[in-house]
């Protein structure tokens, strides 16, 4: 056993709560396994994720998200195909759907209305603790994952990032340290995502991304995550060198998505060296 893997602990605060529901919503796909490991296999082509989020200018992953535990509501009555359309027209490269029901008000049925209203890659976003989620996710029409590093025993990470790239699922995997952007980079992760948010306290740490993403690899793509409200906050991430921001609760907010979104993709992006 590796020493990361000795040094992990499971999450606790609220990652730790609604990693433990995911884990027993996950269980329930157990009888359709075989079902969803051929179908995901053979599943129709998606626009690639990896390839949306590389620009000249910051590539923006626009969310659609119901409700949080930080905010609560945030707009429950929205309509996940005119959202994801107006994110289309304001220029994201992306869109991430959250599906977790019991806290962010989502369903794998929103991921499946995104798909059929726009042409761009979707991101499923939810607590994903098994290969049998990725399956699900494959065959909703997702070109993406969240995989949170922190959620995760190391040996189960490698076997998730292993089960996606075996159905052609992108992967972006999640850290809040040095030593979870070992992991990914062991595992074979491709997109790295730092969030400002720490998750078991659900607390924002400003700075926390342009700390980190610097660290990633510049053949690797690094996204920043949670606390970026204005055009000044993407720049400010982008002169730590990230690719792409990812951008939930001011844009499910806004009466005006689009408007708003044309706002934050013209800063340019800025390479990272090698360290």
């Amino acid at each position: 056993m590796q020493a990361s893997s000795l040094r992990w602990t499971p999450p606790t605060g609220f990652l730790g709560q609604v990693t433990l529901r995911a884990r027993a919503r996950a269980a329930d796909l157990a009888p359709r396994r075989a079902f969803l490991h051929a179908n995901a296999t053979y599943a129709a082509r998606v626009p690639a994720f990896a390839t949306a989020l590389r620009s000249s200018t910051v590539t923006v992953i626009a969310e659609i998200k119901r409700r949080s535990p930080t905010m609560g509501d945030i707009r429950p009555e929205i309509d996940t195909a005119e959202q994801a359309k107006a994110y289309e027209r304001g220029g994201a490269a992306a869109i991430s759907v959250l599906t977790e029901p019991d806290h962010f008000g989502g369903a794998l049925a929103d991921l499946e209305l995104a798909r059929a209203a726009v042409g761009l890659p979707i991101l499923r976003k939810d607590f994903i603790v098994d290969p049998l989620q990725l399956f699900e996710a494959r065959l909703a029409g997702a070109s993406a994952a969240l995989l949170i590093a922190r959620a995760l025993h190391p040996d189960e990470t490698r076997d998730l990032l292993a089960a996606a790239r075996d159905v052609g699922l992108a992967v972006l995997f999640e850290i809040r340290d040095e030593r979870e952007l070992e992991i990914g980079i062991n595992g074979g992760a491709k997109i790295i995502g730092v969030n400002n948010r720490d998750l078991e306290t659900l607390e924002i740490a400003e700075g926390h991304a342009t700390r980190l993403i610097p660290l990633v690899p510049p053949e690797l793509t690094a996204v920043a995550e949670s606390g970026m409200r204005t055009a000044d906050d993407v720049r400010r991430v982008a002169a730590a060198g990230a690719d792409a921001v990812l951008i939930g609760s001011l844009l499910s907010a806004a009466m005006d998505p689009a408007a708003v979104l044309g706002e934050l993709t013209a800063v340019p992006r800025m390479l990272r060296a090698r360290h």
